[in-house]
């Protein structure tokens, strides 16, 4: 069964930096067709904030989070990261990774479709 299981998330001051992981067991995340990561904060809706696809190897980024957050990969941890830089109480929410391995998705751009598997989700909080 394939499970997605994200980590690093904690509380952090204004300005500071945490990177959250997201594991991939039972299948190999460089075979999806994209990953994404989002966030919802309390009273929010959830906000996709990242589209990585592996086969060409390009990310996009929501507005609220281009150029403070970064999508990597290690394959061979089959693994993926998002490195969150400069980071403003708005972070503040519940980060979740989720994968695409059906081609549910459509286009490029927006890695989200319901049947998509996601992680349990991890916290960050960022304080003033």
């Amino acid at each position: 069964q394939i499970q997605l299981v994200e980590s690093g998330g904690g509380s952090v001051q204004a300005g500071g930096s945490l990177r959250l992981s997201c594991t991939v067991s039972e299948f190999s995340a460089a075979n999806s067709k994209c990953m994404g990561w989002f966030r919802l904060a309390p009273g929010k809706e959830r906000e996709g904030i990242a589209s990585f696809y592996p086969g060409p190897n390009v990310t996009f980024y929501s507005d609220s989070v281009k150029g403070r957050f970064t999508v990597s990969h290690d394959n061979a941890k089959n693994t993926i990261y998002l490195q969150m830089d400069s980071l403003v109480p708005e972070d503040t929410a519940t980060y979740y990774c989720a994968a695409d391995f059906s081609g549910l998705t459509r286009g490029v751009g927006n890695c989200y479709a319901p049947g998509m598997y996601w992680g349990q989700g991890t916290e960050v909080t960022v304080s003033p």
